[in-house]
Formats: C-alpha cells, sequence, structure tokens
C-alpha cells in the first residue's frame, strides 16, 4: 500500500495538470481506449476546475491513463484527449489532430466531391468537435466543453489546413445544455458569402448554413444517395422525411419515373426545389412535393390505392439516447409499415436510422415486425452506414449513430 501511495504522490507532482483518480476496477474502459469518463467512476468526487480544462486521468493506484477535458456539469465527467503522457493539451496539439483528419478526407474531395465532413467528434481524437466542408465554408459545431475552451485553436487550426474563407459556428445543438454551455450560432471566422453551395456526384447543392438541420446537409448518406441514384431507373419513388431533397436528386439523377418528396418543413422544400432546378440536367417535371406530417400523408397515400417502386425513409432522430427507444420504436414501426403497404411487389424500401438509442440489431427488429403487421414477405438485401468521412473508432462503438436496411417486398 505504501509503495502504491508512493508512486500515485510521484506521478501527481510530476504531472502538468490536475490529477483526477479513478475507483478500483473503472479504468478497464480508459485502458481499452474509450474516451468517455462518467462521474460515477471518480474516487475524490469532482475537482475544483472550469468546464473545459484539461485534467490527468489516473487509475486508483496511480497510474496515468489519459488527459482529459473536465466538464463539471456533465455526467460524462471528462473526455480524454490523448491517452499518452508524452502530448500537452495546447494549441499544437489541436493543429496535429485537425490536420491528420482532414489529410485522411483528401482522396474524399475532387471536382466531383466539394463537400465532406473533415472532423467527427471522439473518432477523430476530437470529443465534441464536428465540420463540416461545403467547399469554401466550414460548418463547426462544439458539443463539448472541452471543444468549446479550445474554439479559437481548433478554427485556426481548420482555416490553415484548408484555406477556407468561412468557418460558421452552429453550436445549437441540445446535447450543449447537458454540458452548462449556452448555444451559439454565428460566424468564426471570415465572411459567409450566401448561397453556399457544394457539389456532390456532379450534383450541385445549396446549403442552408445558418439556420439548416444539424450543419446544414446531410453529408452522412453520400455513398447511401449514390446507391438510390442507381436503384431509381425507372421508378416510381417515395422519398420521406425529404429535407433538402438529397435523395431526390439522386434518384431524378438515375433516372426515376417521378419522385414524390414529402417534408414537415415548407423552407426545406423550398430549398429542395431549388437544389432540382439548380441542376438544369434534371427533370424537374418529375418531381412532385408535398409538405405535410409524414404519418398523417402515407396514411392518405395507402388510403388512395397509390403505389410505388422505391420507397425511402430518413427520419429524424426519433431516439437521441436509450431512454426514448422504447417510443421511438412505435414511431419507427409505424412508419415502415406504411412504406411496406405503399410499395408494389418487388419494390424496395431503403430506410434508415439516426438515432443511437436504436441500435442494428433492433432497427432490424423493429423492421421486420413492422413487415409482418403490414402482413408483407420482405427480405433485407443491403444494409447501410455512414459515409467514409464518418468513421467509427473501434473504441468508441457509439459512434455508429447511422443504421439502414435496404428491404425487397416479394
Amino acid at each position: 500500500m505504501l509503495r502504491s501511495a508512493e508512486r500515485y504522490l510521484k506521478v501527481r507532482l510530476a504531472d502538468p495538470y490536475p490529477v483526477v483518480r479513478l475507483k478500483p476496477g473503472r479504468d478497464r474502459s480508459l485502458r481499452q481506449r474509450h474516451p468517455w469518463i462518467f462521474s460515477g467512476a471518480l474516487a475524490d468526487g469532482d475537482l475544483e476546475c472550469r468546464p473545459g480544462e484539461t485534467v490527468a486521468v489516473h487509475s486508483s493506484d496511480g497510474a496515468f491513463l489519459a488527459y482529459a477535458a473536465w466538464s463539471p456539469a456533465s455526467q460524462i465527467r471528462a473526455r480524454a484527449w490523448t491517452f499518452d503522457s508524452r502530448e500537452r493539451i495546447d494549441g499544437d496539439f489541436f493543429a496535429r489532430r485537425v490536420a491528420r483528419a482532414v489529410a485522411t478526407r483528401a482522396a474524399m474531395l475532387d471536382a466531383r466531391h466539394t463537400g465532406c465532413r473533415l472532423v467527427h467528434g471522439e473518432s477523430d481524437g476530437l470529443p465534441g468537435v464536428v465540420a463540416d466542408r461545403y467547399a469554401d465554408t466550414i460548418v463547426l459545431q462544439l458539443a463539448s466543453a472541452g471543444a468549446d475552451r479550445w474554439r479559437a485553436e481548433i478554427v485556426a487550426a481548420l482555416v490553415a489546413r484548408t484555406g477556407a474563407h468561412c468557418v460558421y459556428e452552429r453550436s445549437d445543438v441540445d446535447v450543449r445544455k447537458l454540458e452548462g454551455l449556452e448555444p451559439r450560432a454565428c460566424l468564426a471566422y471570415g465572411e459567409l458569402r450566401e448561397p453556399v453551395t457544394f457539389v456532390e456526384d456532379e450534383l450541385l447543392y445549396r446549403v442552408d448554413v445558418a439556420h439548416g438541420q444539424k450543419t446544414g446537409f446531410y453529408l452522412d448518406q453520400r455513398t447511401n444517395r449514390a446507391l438510390v441514384r442507381q436503384l431509381a431507373v425507372g421508378k416510381d419513388v417515395l422519398n420521406t422525411f425529404a429535407y433538402t431533397g438529397g435523395f431526390t436528386l439522386a434518384a431524378l439523377a438515375g433516372g426515376a419515373k417521378s419522385v414524390l418528396s414529402i417534408d414537415s418543413s415548407a423552407d426545406a422544400l423550398e430549398l429542395a426545389r431549388w437544389n432540382v432546378l439548380g441542376n438544369p440536367a434534371l427533370p424537374s417535371d418529375r418531381a412532385e412535393w408535398k409538405e405535410a406530417d409524414a404519418f398523417a400523408e402515407l396514411r392518405k397515400l395507402r388510403d388512395r390505392g397509390v403505389a410505388f417502386d422505391l420507397a425511402i425513409l430518413d427520419p429524424p432522430k426519433f431516439a437521441p439516447t436509450a431512454a426514448h427507444a422504447e417510443r421511438a420504436s412505435r414511431a419507427y414501426k409505424d412508419v415502415n409499415l406504411l412504406a411496406l403497404k405503399l410499395l408494389r411487389p418487388g419494390g424496395l424500401l431503403a430506410t434508415f436510422s439516426c438515432s443511437g438509442g436504436i441500435d442494428a440489431a433492433l432497427f432490424r427488429k423493429i423492421v421486420a415486425g413492422a413487415a409482418q403487421d403490414a402482413g408483407a414477405d420482405a427480405s433485407v438485401i443491403g444494409t447501410f452506414g455512414a459515409a467514409a468521412d464518418h468513421p467509427v473508432a473501434l473504441a468508441f462503438p457509439e459512434g455508429e449513430y447511422l443504421k439502414g436496411l435496404l428491404v425487397r417486398k416479394a
């Protein structure tokens, strides 16, 4: 015991940051490089540290585990920046991490694709940091106390590595409340030149970076839109929760016979129409738009006997956490049941969930239940996930939020 205490004191005296010690047996996840430290794992209670301040996390016997960002208001009391005791958390650290993240996406940006996610939080070693690039504009989201503390350094690193003329901050997500942070949406660097546009698969999209959902566009669906483009040829397509028309444009570009796009937001549909008209090669006369509640409109279509060859369901986050899973499951089941009823024999359903509280196994079970209740014989013929610019660290499975199924109705 004496040797253990002496070791702990020596490490503590040598450490450049305040020390957080864990309870015995609570260090396993950190040793496996999972970046979250929950309040219940702390041996000594809370430190008197400012939000976002760097702390050294030690095991119960004093062994170094990680340098992390302190978050006194959150149940996730600290988020690890690094597991290397030789690193220091400073401006150079963020410059290196941002440079590494940007470099891994270099092959995803070219004349055919001018948009992608540059930084994806924990999976890029930057918990709470998301940065999406739309041509020369970057939209930044800082969702944790640590990310917020190093805002200036992160912005500077993004500009240095990309040459972007604008960084617009969209740190207005609900999770900031759990961190004790106020929402913030404002210009962080340069000048916002509207309209902001980017290219994906040679299609031009306009993005509302100041008011749109997330950072203005769902970049995570990039490869899934490419697949829908291939599947849509000659088909009558239903795009539900269409937002600004990503899947709509993909289906039209693929040669769809018709595309009905449903969304409850008039502003989103207006931008979707702009996106179609902004691509003169697309057959805009094949696109129909409906501002309506998706559930109610699908029931109306069912009652009218309307049918489709391909249905796309990309709803919002029904279950942000596991606590919402039961209620969200009912919503997912209802909307999938309705979509399956609207499919012709041999029709395809591309259905998605971006809810962190619904894992892939549960989602498959929900869709199976929907097929059963719809009286449909159906098979899964493919699965979907986020594009490669949204990596999932093996030590952080929580990062795998987007999941989807491609289902064929018999």
